[in-house]
């Protein structure tokens, strides 16, 4: 039996709701070069016009830096504009962030998370007016990313928290003072890769007597697609029901 036909996605599951879901950003990030015309007046226009929910607007550039060095003389340095790149969207709350650039679009939601429902929502509203004004005509690349943390006492084990626990080299018995951990999973039979990082941060408390466990879950597409095919929000839905499986 080969692996493809061993797993297989059931975006209809249903896990857990958690009362207070340890989610500090969820991300929805979609690379699709413009094809239409970036005009900075013209692009902000319609954007502006069109959210006016999101009032913090910030312009942003594109630069490249550059360091010359020659034997025998001192390195030289030059930073080339590379023109401008697209603009940045904040809510009243600063709570849900959009950005729209040449090279693609990309949705933020910061704590508190409400929903699937609400933030997939959202991302998706936001991106059907980014494919109205870039034109792309192909999609290389969807992510759908969840940064959580979760706060723990000196008391607490890290064990009960994790599988995969940091490990001492054999023969120094030495205290651990951090701990980062890196998969990167593929997809049988799907156009999905998975990255999974963990590690702690120590207390920004003043008593230092908790540390934060951060588990990163990154699951994006493999294959390019085109943006007229619908598939984005099929991909959303199973990239979800991954990152929830690695969660849980």
């Amino acid at each position: 039996m080969s692996l493809s036909s061993k797993f297989s996605i059931n975006s209809s599951e249903t896990f857990a709701i958690l009362s207070k879901a340890p989610i500090v950003e969820a991300v929805i990030e979609v690379r699709a070069q413009a094809d239409a015309v970036w005009d900075e007046p013209l692009i902000a226009h319609q954007l502006k016009t069109k959210l006016l929910e999101y009032p913090n607007v910030q312009s942003q550039r594109q630069f490249m830096s550059e360091v010359k060095v020659e034997l025998g003389q001192k390195a030289e340095g030059a930073i080339q504009d590379l023109g401008w790149k697209g603009l940045r969207f904040e809510s009243a709350n600063k709570l849900d962030i959009a950005q729209f650039n040449r090279d693609g679009f990309s949705f933020s939601r910061l704590q508190p998370y409400d929903s699937w429902e609400q933030f997939c929502g959202e991302g998706l509203r936001l991106w059907q007016l980014h494919m109205n004004l870039a034109k792309p005509v192909e999609i290389q690349r969807v992510g759908l990313r969840f940064i959580n943390r979760m706060v723990l006492s000196l008391d607490e084990q890290i064990e009960d928290y994790l599988q995969i626990l940091p490990q001492k080299p054999q023969g120094l018995d030495l205290p651990i003072g951090g701990f980062f951990h890196h998969e990167a999973l593929g997809v049988p039979g799907y156009p999905y890769a998975i990255n999974i990082r963990r590690t702690v941060q120590p207390s920004d408390k003043p008593t230092g007597k908790e540390i934060g466990l951060i588990l990163d879950i990154d699951v994006f597409t493999i294959q390019p697609f085109q943006p007229e095919s619908g598939l984005i929000e099929r991909y959303l839905a199973e990239m979800r029901w991954l990152k929830n499986k690695v969660f849980y």
